[in-house]
């Protein structure tokens, strides 16, 4: 499914106040292998993914100064997404994540844009992510098969992203 399919019928309210829910994040990637792609042609990890892990991993730097003591430094921010589910075979994200290429793959191959954002307010991030898929299948017998998939942040710092429907 495509962010603008997705997105068909809901208008984010930035002023959005009140609960948020998990499904009201949206994580997709860009597969076009096309620079310019526009957001609403990402694909959205959605059909068999049971749950969408985002975590900020920051970096400090220790030092110690005079009179002042033991000081922290935040270095950096490493952003993650990890996703876990079935799989669900002929649903376009799953389909390319799990390929031959993106499973093997090394480099520049496994690096894609993708985009993170909250539904009801439409703002969220932009960047790119290394992909290893960790799990392509797996499970007891009578169970659905699990896969388990991990996105690194790559390159600069995400920038910030507004979902609109034009």
């Amino acid at each position: 499914m495509k962010v603008s399919d997705l997105m068909t019928g809901i208008t984010p309210n930035p002023d959005y106040d009140g609960v948020v829910m998990a499904d009201n994040y949206v994580l997709a990637i860009d597969i076009s292998g096309v620079e310019s792609t526009a957001p609403g042609n990402y694909v959205v990890a959605q059909a068999g993914i049971e749950g969408v892990e985002s975590s900020l991993n920051g970096e400090t730097k220790e030092t110690q100064t005079l009179r002042a003591g033991k000081s922290s430094l935040r270095t950096g921010v490493q952003r993650k997404f990890s996703i876990s589910g079935f799989r669900y075979v002929g649903d376009e994200f799953q389909d390319f994540i799990l390929s031959h290429t993106m499973k093997y793959g090394t480099g520049q191959t496994v690096i894609k844009p993708y985009i993170y954002f909250n539904m009801l307010t439409g703002k969220g991030e932009k960047g790119l992510v290394n992909i290893n898929v960790t799990s392509d299948g797996g499970g007891k017998s009578g169970e659905n098969s699990t896969i388990a998939v991990e996105f690194d942040k790559t390159g600069a710092a995400p920038t910030e992203f507004t979902y609109s429907a034009t």
